[in-house]
């Protein structure tokens, strides 16, 4: 790639026609500044010089590109040999400069796959992370509910195990799953190893898409068996029958010769959009899910352009199948560019064909997903403006000094949560844009203070959270508790010289029923007790609420953990090594509190002197 132009430091003034007429008629992709030579934009363009003159030689802009171009101070760009090169090159200055004004796919969540391992008795299981390592991948699957359920199905098919490898090693009778006839039982040696490997055939044949071939295998097992009079186990056969034919039955999806289809529909009001994916595998339906999107810089009225609904799709595409893998066939309610569609098929190794007017069942798909895509849009639009009546008001209801608007209002939430004085945790809970924020939430480790001091608990995180970093401080801050907690914010904030009027106490009613609550003020104020269907109250409660949860949970895991710790590790005689060959042998502390004393004398290191007081003393 040949680097035509670099301007790290934009000039103080910026000539226009002087750029363009610098301008290769090439593929490439150009980067858009401001006077402070902050990045704004990121573009491609299979004519650098078209492409780039039309954002100063056309007046009818949309408001988004108008509001940007009123800020632009400088230009860079960068030739590249093809327009699908353009794209790639596009995409990673996307991810790694975060442009204002560019639509960022932001979805870091590792999708859900269902996993056949390459054992000798295979186990099957859900399963997220990368695909490249051994055993059999089936997805990506929209949700862990159509994991789960597939898991299910193949249980009660096809009786694979699903448990660990080492609470496999080590069993020494049937579980429970063997008993309501969901397992085969390899691991007590109930089924031979050719007999359970056929089993798994079967199954990876069925999650190709195989499923009537594999009905018809069952029935010929079926009928051979009891041709040998071996009648319970053509019994085992009809029951998998029966229950495989059900799940055909159910599954009203289904479309001969579709094996993976991916459905991709979008719907678009005001600045927002709400894009829906369906997934068909092995011929098999497994749901959708959605995804609210915004336009970088685009008012809530401002309608969406083609080109930015072009742009939309591009950028869900390479985010999405960039670690998802891309299906033989794409339904999709526009139209990709060429260079997208050469990306796809060198992504996939294969030409992914492309939809948008399909026949038959698969028009019923992509109608089923545009009325979805329709559906969620409308949904969100609504919660969203109860969400920002709630805020605006509590603005209003506080009569705070914030220059912040509503959209960029922060507010975070502390609670303190122990178990009579053990594990103390305090949490940290953000909300902004109308909506709780999980990835900025934040869980604090209590230590050197009074065990059960809620009052030092909440100095001490506060002191940690805006002491060393006052920028950080938010527009609101929400205590939860009575006026001993908002006392000792206000103390803090007092050392500090942050504004008082920014703290603000939950006192709770009885049993934290919401409407019993009284926002009590740091800054003197006289207490305020909100009606039961205040749209104020609803917010502080939805916020005071969430904190206690992570609070309580974090605080619930830390006590777990030190105590399931502390149980063997205060046994004389049980060492770092011993200790992890029992867990190993029988699966974690609560299979070892189950354990025999023969039992835990078989384990390596373990005597039987060792197991009777191993025993006696995981019982007291």
């Amino acid at each position: 790639m040949e680097k035509q132009q670099d301007l790290s430091a934009p000039p103080a003034s910026f000539d226009a026609a002087a750029l363009i007429a610098s301008l290769p008629q090439r593929p490439g992709v150009y980067r858009m500044f401001d006077r402070e030579a902050a990045l704004l934009y990121v573009g491609k363009a299979g004519n650098l010089k078209r492409r780039v003159s039309s954002y100063f030689q056309q007046r009818q802009l949309s408001p988004r590109i108008a509001h940007m171009m009123s800020k632009v101070h400088a230009v860079e760009f960068s030739i590249t040999a093809s327009e699908t090169e353009a794209l790639l090159l596009e995409n990673n200055l996307i991810k790694q400069l975060k442009p204002r004004y560019n639509i960022l796919f932001r979805d870091d969540k590792t999708y859900p796959y269902l996993r056949v391992t390459d054992d000798r008795f295979a186990r099957i299981a859900y399963y997220r992370g990368s695909t490249q390592t051994k055993g059999h991948f089936f997805g990506p699957f929209p949700s862990a509910w159509a994991v789960k359920e597939s898991l299910q199905i193949l249980q009660k098919v096809f009786h694979l195990r699903t448990c660990d490898d080492s609470v496999f090693a080590n069993r020494t009778r049937p579980c429970l799953e063997h008993q309501i006839g969901r397992c085969s039982a390899p691991c007590v040696g109930l089924i031979d190893e050719l007999e359970y490997r056929a089993d798994v055939q079967r199954a990876l044949r069925f999650l190709r898409g195989d499923s009537k071939q594999v009905l018809e295998e069952l029935e010929v097992l079926m009928l051979e068996h009891s041709a040998r009079m071996a009648f319970e186990k053509a019994a085992v056969y009809r029951n998998r029958m029966a229950a495989l034919a059900k799940v055909l039955q159910q599954q009203s999806m289904e479309s001969e010769g579709d094996h993976d289809v991916d459905v991709i529909a979008f719907a678009f009001q005001g600045g927002r959009a709400c894009l829906v994916l369906a997934s068909v595998r092995g011929g098999r339906h497994l749901g959708d899910r959605s995804f609210q999107l915004t336009l970088p810089g685009q008012s809530e009225t401002d309608p969406w352009g083609e080109e930015a609904q072009a742009e939309l799709l591009e950028r869900f595409v390479l985010g999405y199948y960039e670690s998802a893998p891309l299906p033989a066939v794409i339904l999709a309610s526009f139209s990709p560019s060429d260079s997208l569609k050469v990306w796809c098929d060198l992504q996939a190794g294969l030409s992914v064909q492309w939809l948008r007017s399909p026949q038959g069942i698969r028009r019923q798909w992509l109608q089923q997903a545009q009325t979805n895509a329709d559906i969620n849009l409308k949904q969100h639009l609504l919660q969203r403006s109860s969400a920002q009546e709630r805020t605006e008001a509590l603005i209003a209801m506080l009569a705070t000094q914030s220059t912040s608007s509503s959209e960029d209002f922060r507010i975070e939430c502390f609670d303190i949560s122990h178990s009579a004085g053990e594990a103390t945790q305090a949490s940290c809970v953000v909300y902004k844009q109308h909506a709780m924020q999980p990835k900025l939430f934040r869980r604090y480790n209590i230590e050197n203070i009074t065990a059960g001091d809620d009052y030092a608990a909440m100095a001490q995180v506060l002191e940690r959270r805006y002491a060393s970093n006052p920028q950080s401080l938010p527009d609101l801050v929400l205590v939860d508790g009575g006026k001993g907690q908002v006392s000792v914010a206000a103390k803090l904030f007092a050392s500090q010289g942050f504004p008082l009027n920014r703290i603000v106490g939950v006192a709770k009613g009885d049993g934290r029923k919401v409407g019993l609550e009284t926002l009590l003020f740091a800054d003197g104020r006289q207490a305020l007790e909100l009606a039961p269907d205040s749209a104020v109250l609803m917010l502080v409660a939805q916020i005071r609420d969430e904190a206690h949860r992570v609070a309580v949970s974090g605080m619930r895991a830390k006590r777990d953990k030190a105590r399931q710790q502390s149980r063997l590790d205060e046994i004389e005689g049980i060492g770092p090594r011993r200790k992890q060959r029992l867990l190993t042998r029988f699966g974690g502390l609560r299979g070892v509190m189950a354990a025999s004393i023969d039992e835990l004398a078989q384990v390596e290191g373990v005597s039987k002197r060792l197991a009777e007081s191993l025993y006696q003393q995981l019982r007291t």
